[in-house]
């Protein structure tokens, strides 16, 4: 961000603002962009699917709040604000009102770790990549706390479904990451998005030489993040929405804020990795100058976004799949092929075939 940085400091030097002002704030504004960004990402996300499972079921969808039903989102959120936040007989009360708080936070930071275009990454480490998968496991730590805390039978159960199924399905994710380090001989978000870069475009993503990893890493996405057919931890029908049946307001707004900012990091991620992340499909970009780091994230979101709509839509297909049937496929199917695609994949980038 070191480019962005001396224009922030220009631009305030025309207008005699000390340098000082700028050191401080230069690091607060992009904090601020990515959660008001967040915000109104999630409530576009929330009527994108609304609309689209309605589409897919042959429905109108949310049609009523605001021209084509734009407000629904916004009405509900007011809605939830202002509902009571009821706390259970016999609930252990500091950490029912933790589980909450705490899951919404890896969520900021793993949009932090997500290069949006290439001087735009808030968090650049050289392994951000690494620091991404832990923290993107961590909600499964509130979750349970949500359940055990809730001081419910049902929630305790979705909350512990909700653990295994993350077990389960972290170890494929673990070595299709492993093949991507290999193929970009980097753990950098931003240095595996420019290994991909080339005069052909699309051709030099890696979505093509790890087609097999991009299949384990959308699959095992969708379980992470409790989606259909993955949905176990919040079965409605058996468990009466799982680990967050006791919530209640905007506590359970969190949970459903933080399902939805995952969804977009995660989304983020897989293009990053597999997609090319913030580079041009064309092989170049159409604008110059600073205009190109807005063309970068337009090609992230939209990449991203695409991801999106086939997750909804596979969520409008496919039945949930029975508990025990879901850690078999991932022990005995995903595991064992994403071992596999890493061999692949070393032995492709040991030939030197992938020199991009």
């Amino acid at each position: 961000m070191n480019y962005l940085y001396f224009l922030y400091i220009e631009f305030l030097a025309k207008y005699n603002i000390p340098q000082l002002f700028g050191d401080i704030t230069f690091f607060v504004i992009p904090c601020v962009i990515i959660f008001v960004a967040l915000l109104l990402v999630i409530l576009a996300l929330v009527l994108f699917e609304r609309k689209l499972l309605g589409w897919f079921t042959q429905r109108k969808g949310p049609n009523r709040v605001g021209f084509w039903g734009l407000l629904q989102t916004v009405a509900d959120a007011f809605k939830l604000l202002c509902k009571e936040n009821v706390t259970p007989t016999g609930a252990d009360r500091f950490l029912f009102n933790l589980a909450p708080i705490l899951i919404f936070i890896p969520v900021m930071i793993c949009l932090g770790l997500i290069p949006f275009s290439s001087e735009f990454t808030f968090m650049n480490f050289q392994t951000n990549l690494l620091i991404y998968i832990v923290i993107a496991t961590m909600p499964v730590l509130s979750i349970l706390l949500a359940g055990w805390a809730s001081n419910n039978k049902y929630s305790l159960i979705g909350a512990m479904r909700n653990v295994a199924q993350i077990l389960a399905y972290e170890l494929p994710i673990a070595f299709t990451v492993l093949s991507v380090i290999v193929l970009a001989s980097s753990m950098n978000l931003t240095q595996i998005t420019l290994a991909q870069s080339s005069k052909l475009g699309v051709l030099g993503w890696f979505c093509i030489p790890c087609f097999i990893g991009l299949v384990i890493m959308f699959i095992s996405t969708i379980a992470e993040l409790n989606r259909c057919p993955f949905d176990l931890p919040e079965a409605e029908s058996e468990l009466i929405c799982g680990y967050n049946t006791e919530y209640s307001g905007m506590r359970f707004a969190l949970f459903y804020l933080s399902e939805y900012g995952m969804l977009f990091a995660n989304s983020l991620l897989i293009s990053v990795l597999f997609f090319g992340g913030f580079l041009s499909p064309f092989g170049k970009y159409l604008t110059s100058g600073v205009l190109i780091y807005f063309e970068q994230a337009f090609w992230l979101f939209l990449k991203s976004f695409l991801i999106i709509f086939i997750m909804i839509w596979i969520r409008a297909t496919l039945p949930r799949m029975a508990s025990f049937d879901l850690l078999k496929f991932s022990w005995v199917v995903l595991l064992p092929v994403s071992i596999l695609n890493l061999f692949l994949m070393v032995i492709l980038k040991y030939i030197g075939g992938l020199h991009v």
